[in-house]
């Protein structure tokens, strides 16, 4: 559950990209959810219980410039499209996601490394379920997580995608610096 003291609507629209549809939600603060779905009933449902007693609008024309902006990130998921977060969640959740921000596109982290810049007696498993808990697809970088082994690990929308998203992300890194 998400504090929601700041706002009692969303806007909400979907979005096609390289890697499937997308639904996407903003406040009135900015981006609250970003995540590969099917269109069907089940992911406005799912919007709707993590933001209980909130009037969720679908609305493609207000959200034509955000949900395009997201499409682009999916194909340059490096690129900053400079798009305002409202990141909702606990404070260690926050914390977290605000270290996985700092990742450089096309590095990766395990989640033993998050947990010990968090300098607190949490573990690797606490760690992992605050990256579960994020909602903003590639704009909160959780497919650069991995095992400490290097190793692919879970993520949410698909290991094929976590795969794709830090492929594209090395390709890009790669030809900015061959330029």
């Amino acid at each position: 559950m998400c504090d929601l003291n700041s706002f009692d609507s969303l806007l909400y629209a979907w979005g096609k990209s390289s890697l499937g549809d997308f639904i996407a939600a903003k406040s009135d603060r900015g981006l609250v959810a970003f995540e590969f779905a099917r269109r069907d009933g089940d992911a406005v449902k799912a919007l709707q219980a993590r933001f209980p007693g909130v009037i969720m609008t679908e609305h493609p024309t207000a959200m034509a410039a955000t949900v395009a902006a997201l499409g682009h990130l999916v194909d340059h998921p490096g690129e900053d499209p400079g798009i305002p977060l409202d990141m909702r969640g606990t404070e260690y959740e926050r914390q977290v996601w605000d270290l996985l921000r700092q990742i450089p596109a096309g590095a990766t982290t395990s989640y033993g490394a998050i947990a010990a810049k968090m300098g607190t007696p949490r573990d690797a498993r606490d760690v992992t379920a605050a990256i579960a808990a994020n909602t903003l697809a590639i704009l909160i970088p959780c497919h650069r997580v991995v095992k400490k082994d290097g190793s692919l690990s879970g993520y949410r929308w698909g290991a094929k995608r976590k795969r794709e998203l830090l492929a594209r992300e090395r390709s890009h890194q790669a030809f900015s610096l061959a330029s």
